[in-house]
């Protein structure tokens, strides 16, 4: 029998792809081809794909779905104003993998922050970001602001992180789940768990304002939340990782040795807890936390809700997430990875309809 080729093997994976309009994750298409490849072998052959052009992936992590170039996304997502710093960014990050430089976890990306010395934020910046996210209750307890507005907080959070990471759930879906229990139709049972999980995670802050706090046990314990459930072994829930991962669409590789990332991520929440500006604390937050990738799966999440912690502490408006496209989401964090720039980053924090405050909130 001849020995399929390597064309023919992406041949017939594009045409399986394009017989689901609504996209397809990657362990659908794996039991599609019943053992016809390695699960590892199918994960290249989508990489090599992506890079040709040929398929467009939605979402990340184990929420990730392929689609045929010529379907896309049902409407284009509209990146918010950038910096002409940012836009050098995100043409860098948007060439072929096979153009840009791979490149391992770099320390003195790590060594040269020193906290209350050095800021990825401009002071011009975060004395805006305190202007706008100052609450009535800033007087008050830790965390009497975020339960205040618990309800709310808890549907935004929620909704807006996982479709960061190609949930498929609309808002108002999200607000029956939380609210009412009511499970959206025709949505995977990952993505409803994905939501729980937020919901769960935001609880955990905000009824318990001891948990608000920078370090590593608060870190660990959002992960297993975030994760449970979603996890391919799910002894990784809520454990640093004990193997090396690869990070799709991405030539950056982090640490793999796990007596080395343990020894990291003890540094990096160290740091992250020496930082007394809380908006400076969140975005170091989402920088490294997903750089260093401590965890299996599920980083990018942690940084998001780790980066709300000193905004419940200190009563502050809490950051949701909302109106952050996907795709610029993602190529700023490639940004953070092969680069380590934080230019497009800061636009998340920055942006009118995503900043901590907005006017949005009561």
């Amino acid at each position: 029998m001849p020995r399929i080729s390597l064309q023919q093997e992406l041949d017939r994976l594009s045409a399986l792809i394009a017989e689901h309009p609504d996209g397809v994750g990657s362990e659908a298409l794996f039991k599609l081809l019943d053992g016809a490849v390695q699960r590892r072998t199918l994960q290249r052959r989508l990489a090599l794909l992506v890079e040709q052009g040929r398929i467009g992936v939605q979402g990340g992590a184990r929420s990730a779905r392929y689609v045929c170039a010529s379907q896309g996304p049902p409407t284009a997502e509209v990146d918010p104003p950038i910096s002409p710093e940012g836009q050098d960014i995100r043409a860098y990050v948007r060439q072929p993998r096979h153009l840009r430089q791979p490149v391992g976890y770099r320390l003195a990306f790590l060594e040269q922050y020193h906290p209350n010395h050095t800021a990825y934020l401009p002071q011009g910046l975060r004395d805006q970001l305190h202007a706008l996210g100052r609450s009535p209750a800033e007087q008050t307890p830790a965390g009497t602001f975020a339960r205040d507005i618990l309800n709310r907080l808890l549907i935004d959070l929620s909704w807006a992180s996982s479709k960061l990471e190609g949930n498929t759930y609309s808002r108002l879906d999200t607000e029956r789940l939380i609210d009412y229990g009511q499970v959206a139709d025709g949505k995977d049972v990952l993505e409803t768990q994905m939501i729980l999980n937020h919901k769960q995670a935001i609880e955990y802050l905000v009824h318990h304002p001891e948990h608000a706090c920078v370090q590593p046990d608060t870190l660990m314990a959002l992960h297993a939340l975030l994760s449970d459930g979603l996890m391919a072994d799910p002894a990784a829930c809520g454990r640093l990782r004990r193997r090396a991962v690869e990070i799709g669409g991405s030539v950056y590789l982090p640490v793999a040795l796990p007596q080395r990332l343990e020894e990291l991520f003890g540094i990096v929440v160290s740091l992250a807890a020496e930082i007394l500006d809380p908006f400076e604390q969140a975005f170091f937050l989402m920088v490294h936390v997903p750089y260093l990738q401590p965890f299996e799966d599920v980083n990018k999440w942690v940084s998001r809700l780790a980066a709300n912690i000193p905004f419940v502490r200190h009563n502050l408006c809490p950051l949701s997430f909302l109106d952050v496209p996907q795709q610029a989401y993602v190529d700023a964090m490639i940004g953070v990875y092969e680069l380590n720039r934080m230019e497009f980053c800061a636009t998340f924090l920055s942006g009118p309809t995503n900043a901590p405050a907005s006017n949005t909130w009561p």
